[in-house]
């Protein structure tokens, strides 16, 4: 790393109506040099990048760009394609690519006229290959985008930032999809091109890779920059008590007995289109007070057996039953039924209705209740007085109850059905990605509250790409890869991630 100033951010500010998104922040970043980028959910990391990248327009503020000769220029604000030529690529959290285009095309798209794709294509593939092997990541070029797994599509991302010979890369939750190797390799592979000059502006909520793979450490509160830390003098809780202004107290987990079997499977087979995305005659027990982690690549599996689960997929052979009770209807409704709580892998796609208020979101599984409706009317008062109750006990912030869903950052959506399941106290909780993209603080309550769901008796099948995680919550580990579920006798971070990627299988 050098001294050379790249990029300075000068007290930009942006307001959404009242709300104060960033608050004068100033950032500068030098030449190789990688920067962490931490706060808790809605502290502004995510609006501070896009100012920067033109997708928003600051209310105030200027940023300056060092040119390939290191001479500082203002930047032209508020146009994604002015940041691109100022060599500045963004990885954004949620996925922007064409799912019916190749992975080839997505890397190429808008890099070159169209009418010169046919002749350059040769030329492109071998640059990209190129960047394929220094980088460590790997994606099939000629497949279509909506037939990858979420990690595949994540390292497209990556590669199209890096096709575009960006000279700063802001990472946005670049990690949320690899095992810990994959992980470990990919900034391994970014500090060799740091090396050559590479400087790189990392979000992330995993505070062991912001302490083995950052130089520096800027932390936002409400909108404001309320601290910088060189992560060689940085631990744990130095970041955490800049992040909440308290130490994030560690979530017990007490020793436990299992009690009588909540979920079993028996030789179930889900027969998928994508093969990485079926189960192959699996066999799982999930007990009462008992957390069963299930640890894998994104693609494995998973999305059928959460599928299943949830009744939204049949199962082709085998039986599932929920308390010694075999399922023989498989629709959410059904599975609702008899007790299972679900959180959802997409809070977005398939947790709540945008176009419905707060309010609605958290009573839409209880329609039936008679403290919801009387007569097939819904009673207003009391949803509207259930609503502010469980924003007020689970933190839900935002215009209101009656403000639309999509209104909502991702935390506070994630929040939303952390209180729809956890209120109608389920026999099993489908915890399918709880915490990802969530703050620390925030992550630590989803912790809480899943651990006391186990203790008053409940089964919690935690589906987590996040190894932490599963580590941290878990009574059991099964790693699921291929489509099959292989429990895990260890809790050693290298070997469970070798089975994870399919090594000792």
């Amino acid at each position: 790393m050098t001294n050379h100033l790249v990029l300075s951010l000068n007290n930009l500010s942006k307001r959404f109506g009242t709300i104060v998104a960033n608050d004068a922040v100033s950032i500068e970043l030098h030449r190789g040099e990688v920067l962490s980028l931490l706060g808790e959910n809605g502290a502004g990391k995510t609006t501070l990048m896009n100012m920067l990248f033109g997708h928003y327009l600051p209310d105030s503020g200027t940023v300056d760009v060092a040119d390939e000769a290191g001479v500082m220029w203002p930047l032209t604000l508020g146009h994604p394609q002015a940041a691109l030529a100022a060599g500045i690529g963004m990885v954004h959290q949620h996925f922007t690519l064409a799912a019916n285009l190749s992975a080839l095309d997505n890397i190429l798209l808008g890099s070159e006229s169209l009418l010169s794709w046919r002749q350059n294509r040769h030329a492109a593939r071998a640059k990209i290959l190129g960047i394929m092997d220094r980088s460590g990541l790997t994606a099939p070029l000629d497949e279509r985008v909506g037939n990858l797994s979420v990690g595949e599509r994540q390292r497209v991302e990556i590669l199209k930032a890096l096709y575009h010979d960006v000279r700063i890369l802001v990472l946005d939750e670049p990690t949320a999809v690899l095992t810990p190797q994959e992980a470990d390799t990919l900034f391994e592979n970014i500090g060799a091109m740091t090396k050559d000059g590479l400087s790189v502006i990392f979000i992330s909520h995993k505070l062991r890779e912001v302490l083995a793979f950052s130089n520096r450490i800027a932390v936002l509160r409400h909108g404001k920059k309320v601290g910088e830390i060189a992560t060689d003098t940085a631990d744990e809780t130095a970041i955490a008590r800049l992040m909440v202004g308290a130490d994030t107290p560690a979530v017990p987990r007490p020793a436990m007995q299992p009690g009588a079997p909540v979920l079993a499977l028996s030789g179930v087979t889900v027969k998928s289109d994508n093969a990485r995305n079926s189960l192959r005659a699996v066999d799982l027990v999930v007990h009462g007070h008992e957390v069963v982690g299930i640890a894998g690549v994104s693609g494995n599996g998973q999305s059928a057996l959460a599928a299943l689960i949830s009744g939204l997929a049949t199962p082709d052979q085998g039986e599932m039953s929920v308390d010694g009770i075999q399922i023989t209807r498989f629709n959410p409704q059904n599975l609702l039924k008899v007790g299972i709580g679900r959180i959802p892998e997409d809070r977005h796609h398939d947790g709540v209705i945008g176009a419905m208020s707060v309010s609605e979101n958290l009573i839409v599984e209880r329609l039936s209740d008679p403290d919801i409706q009387k007569n097939g009317f819904l009673r207003r008062d009391a949803i509207r007085a259930h609503a502010a109750q469980l924003c007020q006990d689970y933190d839900i912030r935002g215009p209101g109850p009656e403000a639309k869903a999509r209104l909502l950052s991702g935390g506070n959506i994630q929040k939303l059905i952390l209180a729809r399941v956890f209120e109608c106290s389920p026999r099993l909780i489908l915890a399918n990605q709880p915490t990802r993209g969530l703050d620390l603080g925030a992550a630590s309550e989803v912790g809480r509250r899943l651990l006391e769901a186990r203790h008053r008796g409940a089964g919690v099948l935690l589906i987590s790409e996040d190894l932490d995680e599963v580590l941290a919550l878990s009574d059991r580990i099964i790693v699921i890869h291929d489509g099959q579920l292989i429990e895990a006798d260890t809790k050693d971070r290298a070997a469970i991630g070798l089975m994870m990627a399919g090594e000792n299988a």
